[in-house]
C-alpha cells in the first residue's frame, strides 16, 4: 500500500508560547504593564497647531507684488511645450512683476532628466530665476516645494502635477499657477491682491 498524500500547508508557522504563558519559568515570562494613575488635578496639555500670522481667515497679507513664484519641473516643461516665455506669461497672467523662484530639488531633477531636457535645464539657469538652496536630505522636488509654502506663505506654486496641486490645495493661503490654453491661469487668488492698498 503507497504512502497517503498530505496536502502541503504554505505559510504555517510554527506555535509559538506567548511570553505570558504560564507555563514559562517566573524570570523569562514577560511582566504585566502597571497602568499609571492620572491625577485628575493635574492640567492637561493639548497640543495645537499653529496658524500663521500672515492669514486673515483664507486671505494671505503676505502675497502682494512683485509675487515670487516657485516654479516645478513639470511646469518648465509644459510651458516649453506651449512655447510660453515663463518670466513673461507670468506678468501677463498677474498683470505685476514676478520672480521665478526654482530650489535645488527642481534644479536636480531637471539635471537627472538628461539631455532631452537640456533646453528646460538651460531655462532654469536663467540670471533672472531667484535659487534657493535647500539645506534637507534627498532631492525629491514635490516635498520640497510643499514643506517650503508651509513654512513660509509668500510664495505662488506654479505646477502642472495633479497630485502636488492636491497637496497644495490642503495648505490655506497658497495659490496656484497652471497651465490651460497656451496660456497661465491662477487658482485660488482673491481679487483684491492685485487692487492698490491706500
Amino acid at each position: 500500500m503507497g504512502k497517503q498524500k498530505k496536502a502541503r500547508k504554505y505559510a504555517t508557522m510554527k506555535r509559538m508560547l506567548s511570553l505570558r504563558d504560564q507555563r514559562l519559568k517566573e524570570k523569562d515570562r514577560l511582566k504585566p504593564k502597571k497602568k499609571e494613575k492620572k491625577d485628575p488635578t493635574a492640567l492637561k496639555e493639548r497640543e495645537v497647531p499653529q496658524h500663521p500670522s500672515c492669514l486673515f481667515f483664507q486671505y494671505n497679507t503676505q502675497l502682494g507684488p512683485p509675487y515670487h513664484i516657485l516654479v516645478d519641473t513639470n511646469f518648465i516643461n509644459f510651458s516649453i511645450k506651449a512655447k510660453l516665455d515663463l518670466v513673461q506669461s507670468m506678468m501677463d497672467c498677474l498683470y505685476a512683476k514676478c520672480i521665478p523662484c526654482i530650489t535645488d530639488c527642481v534644479m536636480a531633477e531637471i539635471e537627472k532628466l538628461g539631455q532631452k531636457y537640456r533646453v528646460a535645464l538651460r531655462i532654469a539657469k536663467d540670471p533672472r530665476f531667484e535659487r534657493l538652496p535647500c539645506t534637507h536630505k534627498g532631492t525629491y522636488a514635490d516635498d520640497c516645494l510643499v514643506q517650503r509654502v508651509t513654512q513660509h506663505k509668500c510664495y505662488i506654486v506654479a505646477t502642472v502635477d495633479r497630485d502636488l496641486k492636491r497637496r497644495i490645495r490642503k495648505i490655506p493661503g497658497v495659490p496656484i499657477m497652471y497651465i490651460s490654453n497656451h496660456r497661465y491661469n491662477i487658482e485660488r487668488m482673491p481679487d483684491d491682491y492685485g487692487a492698490p492698498r491706500f
